[in-house]
């Protein structure tokens, strides 16, 4: 770090300084004092989301995908189920008639998975020839603790399900951060490194994706 910098996380009520080695603790002290009045105004901004309600998979029900908000069209037919985003934005789920909300549930997730099985492809291509790495096999499934993970024995990489709902740079932030396992196992300086070296922008990226609001650096 060459300067100190200040960031706010107003939903968890925190502020993180990173700091110079040289600069003493005394005039970290000071900064932070002169940036009271600053600090409490962003942290006074957060207010708590409300709880969404659970999801039944019918008509006008708002779902995510890449990061943007679609209205949900349920259509019933006697055919193969499918999903589309319509040419007016709209995001039809088609299902036989009479189906459970699992089932309608069970649909969308797999449509899900194919974007994701789609897309990931494309971006380990776009990375492994610039981080000089390869990646032999991938996969996708749902997890409740993280977005990702690398088994590095065997150059494979899995990623979160849930990653179909956000912007297409999130996604490409963890497949990255997963291949960079790859080169480094531990999460270290080394690792963090390399991270800055091909996406410098990941911590902003990290704080989005795990639903940090940050504020800009002082």
């Amino acid at each position: 770090m060459k300067n100190l910098n200040l960031r706010v996380y107003p939903r968890e009520q925190q502020i993180r300084v990173s700091v110079p080695r040289r600069i003493p603790e005394s005039s970290v002290i000071k900064f932070i004092q002169s940036k009271l009045s600053w600090i409490r105004t962003h942290l006074s901004n957060y207010r708590e989301v409300p709880q969404k309600m659970p999801l039944l998979f019918e008509s006008t029900e708002k779902h995510l995908f890449q990061g943007k908000e679609y209205e949900l069209l349920v259509i019933e037919k006697n055919e193969a189920p499918k999903v589309f985003v319509s040419d007016e934005g709209t995001l039809i789920l088609q299902v036989r008639s009479g189906s459970t909300k699992e089932k309608r549930s069970s649909v969308l997730k797999e449509w899900y998975r194919a974007r994701l099985k789609e897309e990931i492809p494309l971006l380990i291509e776009k990375w492994e020839k610039p981080m000089g790495v390869q990646v032999k096999e991938f996969g996708v499934k749902l997890m409740k603790t993280r977005w990702g993970t690398c088994n590095i024995r065997d150059r494979r990489i899995w990623l979160n399900l849930e990653l179909a709902k956000k912007r297409p740079e999130l996604l490409e932030y963890v497949v990255v951060h997963e291949m960079v396992h790859l080169l480094e196992r531990l999460h270290n300086k080394r690792f963090y490194a390399f991270m800055s070296k091909f996406l410098p922008e990941w911590k902003n990226l990290k704080d989005e994706l795990n639903g940090r609001s940050s504020i800009s650096d002082c």
